[in-house]
C-alpha cells in the first residue's frame, strides 16, 4: 500500500475549501494527510479549522520580510522542510512567485470560481454576473507566474438562474468547488493527472 501525499495548505480566509477537503480524507475519498496549514493572515478562520482537525499550522506574515521573493523564498522553505507533495491553494489571497512556482509546478493547484480563462482575479462571480453570462463555474488548475493562468485540471459549469443575485449564484459555485477540489486532488495522489504543455491528461 502507497503512503498518502503529502499536502499543504495555503489559505487567508474562511478555510471552507480546507474543512471539505480534510473531510474527503477522512471518508477515504482523497488518498492523501494534510501535514501542514499555512497562512499570510493570523486571524483566517482556516487556521483554527485546521487546528481542530490537530493539522499543524504556521502563519508566516508578509509584512515581516523585505521583499515579495523574501516571502516566497520561505513559504518555499517551509514545504519544502515538511516534504510536502501536492501545495493546495483554498482561498489564497496572494499571487505566488516565480521560486515558489518553479519549485513546485505542476504540484500546486488552485481554484477559481469561474470558467477560465474567462473571469480571473479576485472578483469572478461578481463580474460573471454582471457580465450576464448564462453560465458559469468552477476550475481547478495548476499554478504558474500568472493571474489564474496555469493548466486546467478540472472545470465543472453552474448555470446562472433567472432569480439568481449574486449571493444565490455563489453559494452554488462553493458547492460546485466542494465537489471539484477534492476531486482534482484525488486524481493527482493517484497518479492520474499528466502535465503536457499547456494540457493536463486524465490517464
Amino acid at each position: 500500500m502507497t503512503s498518502p501525499t503529502r499536502l499543504a495548505i495555503l489559505a487567508s480566509g474562511s478555510g471552507t475549501n480546507l474543512e471539505n477537503i480534510a473531510k474527503a480524507i477522512d471518508e477515504g475519498a482523497v488518498p492523501a494527510k494534510i501535514e501542514i496549514a499555512i497562512s499570510d493572515n493570523e486571524e483566517a478562520c482556516a487556521l483554527e479549522r485546521a487546528r481542530r482537525r490537530g493539522i499543524p499550522t504556521k502563519v508566516v506574515r508578509p509584512a515581516d520580510f523585505p521583499s515579495r521573493d523574501a516571502y516566497d523564498h520561505e513559504i518555499a522553505s517551509i514545504l519544502q522542510d515538511a516534504k510536502i507533495e501536492l501545495v493546495v491553494l483554498a482561498g489564497y489571497m496572494r499571487l505566488v512567485g516565480k521560486e515558489l512556482v518553479e519549485a513546485f509546478y505542476g504540484r500546486m493547484m488552485n481554484i477559481h470560481p469561474a470558467l477560465l480563462p474567462a473571469f480571473p482575479g479576485t472578483h469572478a462571480v461578481k463580474d460573471a454576473f454582471e457580465y450576464g453570462v448564462k453560465v458559469t463555474g468552477v476550475t481547478v488548475h495548476f499554478v504558474d507566474e500568472g493571474e489564474d493562468t496555469g493548466p486546467i485540471i478540472l472545470q465543472e459549469a453552474v448555470r446562472v438562474e433567472e432569480d439568481d443575485d449574486e449571493d444565490s449564484l455563489y453559494a452554488r459555485i462553493h458547492q460546485a468547488e466542494y465537489r471539484i477540489y477534492p476531486e482534482a486532488i484525488r486524481l493527482f495522489c493517484e497518479g492520474k493527472t499528466r502535465l503536457e504543455g499547456r494540457k493536463v491528461r486524465i490517464i
